[in-house]
């Protein structure tokens, strides 16, 4: 049997990481700016991690959603205080688009709707709904392709309220910073105005946190730079840090029924421990403050590199969350960064290269990357 072949590949076998640093097979370290597309939020191979998690599956591994699980209680009311949302209540699932999916359905079934509004150039996933409510036609399936969703520009509060007014609408579900979409910042006056449009409609408004939040802006979540509180809120990716894990963080005015969400591997021991764990080393080694500190020092040494380098037309972002446009193609620019300068990081479109680092990485680690990246433009 051969693997579905729907990944191009880089021609790099990872096979250990530390930190911000990852080595191949061959043995050559690379600074790891991506963090597996802003999966690794405490970095690789943490020792309090390893020893949760190993602890962990020394006792129990799985075991199902019909019996107690006090690490699922302990996660809620740990990830409620360091949130500041401990009045909220807490659904664990697998993945992002599950979390996008399962809050879209609690939405439809709070307002009996079937519409839902979302950002042009967005992107929520790749199951049923989340795929239909992700801004790309080339990953949406004639099945999924059922007319509930509608998009609509950025900080275009006009085109928003056209729509809300219209009074049908289920759901609005944005992310405060678009990652595919090329980190796009909502602005606060959009999101306030957009926030009370929902209250005065009737419309529940879902913040997408899988990539923005868990501290990568800064703040536990992007949307609280805002000034708004959402009716719902969906975390994945930095939530385990590489365990596979989402959540969905639920108003007080939603009100749980038995058999309305399910699912079979949601919230195990494992992803759990794993997630208590990334929330132990987030406090103790204040990582959400490093990503404020450290990311606005890398914005301002990359705009100050913009002002020297004629291949960078833009940069923008929050936390450790930082596009760069280029007037080249960005492959080129990945290829000889990954392949000549040891450095990965993301992208999205043509030009636009994403950084996604883990939450940890220091400010000596910055000035590393900003060397290999100045070098491989000056070779471009």
């Amino acid at each position: 049997m051969k693997l579905f072949d729907v990944y191009p590949l880089f021609d790099v076998n990872i096979v250990r990481g530390k930190g911000c640093h990852v080595w191949d097979d061959k043995g050559q370290e690379y600074l790891d700016l991506y963090g597996g597309h802003a999966v690794i939020s405490i970095g690789h191979s943490h020792p309090t991690y390893i020893n949760k998690v190993s602890e962990q599956l020394s006792k129990l591994g799985f075991y199902s959603n019909s019996i107690v699980n006090t690490l699922q209680q302990q996660l809620a009311e740990r990830l409620g205080a360091a949130s500041g949302y401990d009045d909220y209540q807490l659904f664990l699932i697998n993945s992002g688009a599950e979390a996008n999916e399962n809050a879209l359905k609690l939405a439809s079934f709070h307002n009996g709707r079937t519409r839902i509004l979302s950002c042009e150039k967005a992107f929520h996933g790749r199951t049923s709904l989340a795929v239909e409510a992700t801004n790309n036609p080339k990953i949406i399936a004639p099945v999924n392709a059922n007319g509930h969703v509608t998009y609509l520009p950025l900080n275009d509060l006009g085109a928003w309220e056209q729509e809300l007014s219209k009074g049908d609408v289920s759901a609005v579900i944005l992310e405060c910073i678009q990652g595919v979409g090329g980190i796009k910042l909502a602005t606060a006056e959009f999101a306030q105005g957009l926030h009370k449009l929902c209250k005065e409609h009737g419309a529940v408004l879902i913040c997408d946190e899988i990539q923005c939040g868990y501290g990568r802006s800064g703040r536990f979540f992007a949307h609280q730079w805002l000034g708004i509180r959402p009716d719902i809120i969906t975390v994945a990716k930095g939530i385990g840090n590489g365990f596979p894990m989402g959540a969905v963080l639920i108003s007080p005015e939603f009100k749980p029924v038995y058999g309305q969400l399910g699912t079979t591997f949601g919230g195990n021991h494992l992803a759990c421990a794993a997630a208590l764990a990334v929330l132990d080393v987030m406090e103790s080694e204040g990582l959400v403050e490093n990503a404020h500190l450290v990311g606005d020092y890398l914005t301002d040494q990359l705009q100050q590199m913009q002002q020297r380098q004629n291949h960078i037309t833009d940069v923008r972002g929050r936390g450790l969350m930082i596009g760069i446009d280029l007037d080249v193609p960005q492959k080129d620019v990945r290829q000889k960064l990954i392949y000549d300068h040891h450095c990965f990081t993301g992208c999205t479109g043509t030009n636009t290269l994403r950084l996604l680092p883990p939450l940890c990485l220091s400010k000596g680690e910055a000035d590393d990357f900003l060397s290999r990246f100045e070098a491989t433009l000056s070779e471009i």
